[in-house]
């Protein structure tokens, strides 16, 4: 009898074993599953259960939380929505997080072990984190006076600090107020709906996420290919070149609306937008040295991150002399991101190095203590120290004498070159309206500001598009503010 009981016991702990086993693979080994089974209404329900941590441009905060007296018992609220949507993107109870609020989600929701001084005991216990602070790299001040500066048209502004790479503002117009899609109701759903289907494509950050052709900005890029290859001697050499001007093997003819554009001087095609000088300039640089130059610039680069993802700059690289041509002023397949372009204008301002752009400073705990914090890194050299200085004279040379007049701000040294570029068949689509520049303090050894601004001015299509007079004027505010002076 004994013999039976002992066998009976033996069988019950082997079954309590199992039962543990089980037990613990489920609540240990497959708990991160079942937190992400989206069918798992608690990790929602949890999610939703406290206050989240909240983005900062410096000291201001951009976002806040309410209670909703539901079951989801908190919601995300938004301080300025439309201002700072391209920055902080939202956090939705039904739509998931966008930008900030996605690259920062383990700080601001309390998940990231680094919040907690003893992470492993949180995880066995469950004891919930506050959420933490995203401190972005964003100048209030510039980020509104870029706002404000495009106004009611569709456009984007990107700023940089051209010796970090800090991002100083990001702006997208039309914009969209993240809270209205924050929640899980109807009105969330009928907000989503309305702002998907929108043309006008509120919810598209034009600013990292589309990409343009960017006309005669790009010419800084042909320029400081030519000269640090030797395809022109100096800014006040004779280029040789035509006007018309018909690549090699082409019947492909390009011609300026400029005068004297014939046989002009660098300094001359920049200060009167000579697009000819710049398209033979290409041509006689070649394609492997404008396909190396565009990438040292950070063009053809598909995992550029700010966090965020960043839509890829491309510069074709199997053209003939007349796509190339024509790409080396920003048409034909080229096509840029502001961020991409306020880059190209960073490097002329930082003396030739290209520096990573970045949108968080730094992340910290509820209580402000650091827990993370984004080091500036170079991504390399986008042309000598010697080109770099003499386009930074040239730029300054189109504000004072040449197209870019508008983009002059008391008190600062400010270099520019403006862009217009056209899509479509016969280049009859959407003029875009492009400006490129630094400013820094008349007195000051470096530029603390790079901008790059595009309009899509529909409206230009009949009184003709032009950067120096839509898009500069936005350049200036940004500028201006970026500097101290307001917006």
């Amino acid at each position: 009898m004994t013999r039976y009981i002992r066998h009976a016991a033996a069988f019950s702990l082997l079954l309590l074993i199992a039962l543990l086993v089980n037990l613990t693979r489920i609540q240990v080994l497959d708990a991160p599953s079942y937190n992400a089974n989206p069918a798992n209404g608690r990790t929602t329900m949890s999610r939703y259960a406290r206050a989240r941590g909240d983005v900062y441009a410096g000291r201001t905060r951009l976002t806040g939380s309410v209670r909703t007296g539901g079951t989801l018992a908190w919601q995300r609220a938004y301080t300025a929505g439309p201002v700072f949507a391209p920055v902080t993107g939202y956090a939705s109870q039904a739509y998931g997080t966008t930008l900030l609020e996605n690259a920062g989600d383990p700080v601001l929701s309390g998940t990231d072990p680094a919040l907690s001084a003893a992470p492993l005991w949180n995880a066995v216990t469950r004891r919930p984190v506050r959420g933490g602070r995203v401190v972005s790299t964003v100048d209030p001040a510039a980020q509104r006076a870029a706002y404000r500066a495009l106004g009611v048209r569709t456009g984007a502004v990107a700023a940089l600090d051209p010796s970090t790479g800090r991002i100083l503002a990001l702006v997208s117009t039309p914009s969209y107020d993240p809270a209205e899609v924050a929640g899980d109701g109807r009105g969330a759903l009928a907000a989503w709906r309305r702002l998907t289907t929108d043309p006008r494509q509120p919810m598209l950050n034009r600013a990292i996420r589309q990409t343009y052709p960017p006309g005669s900005t790009f010419t800084v890029v042909t320029a400081a290919a030519a000269l640090d290859s030797g395809a022109v001697t100096g800014p006040d050499a004779a280029t040789d070149s035509p006007d018309p001007y018909t690549p090699p093997g082409t019947g492909d003819r390009l011609a300026d609306r400029t005068p004297r554009c014939r046989d002009a001087t660098v300094r001359y095609a920049f200060e009167a937008g000579c697009d000819t000088v710049f398209a033979r300039l290409g041509v006689r640089v070649g394609l492997p040295g404008m396909v190396g130059a565009a990438r040292a610039f950070g063009f053809d680069d598909p995992g550029t991150s700010i966090p965020s993802h960043v839509s890829e700059s491309v510069f074709d690289t199997s053209m003939n002399d007349a796509r190339l041509a024509r790409s080396c002023v920003g048409q034909d397949d080229t096509r840029a991101t502001p961020l991409q372009m306020a880059m190209v204008a960073a490097a002329v301002a930082d003396g030739g190095t290209v520096m990573a752009p970045y949108l968080i400073d730094r992340e910290t705990d509820a209580t402000g203590r650091t827990v993370r914090t984004t080091r500036p890194r170079p991504l390399g050299r986008a042309m000598s120290g010697r080109t770099a200085a003499v386009l930074a004279d040239l730029m300054a040379g189109a504000v004072t004498d040449g197209t870019g007049t508008g983009a002059a701000v008391p008190g600062a040294r400010v270099g520019g070159t403006s862009g217009t570029a056209r899509t479509g068949t016969g280049d009859r689509g959407t003029p875009y309206a492009w400006y490129v520049s630094w400013a820094r303090p008349a007195r000051a050894a470096t530029a603390p500001v790079a901008v790059a601004v595009v309009v899509e001015d529909t409206a230009a299509a009949r009184t003709g598009a032009s950067g120096g007079g839509s898009a500069a004027p936005v350049a200036r505010a940004v500028m201006k503010a970026a500097l101290g002076g307001g917006g």
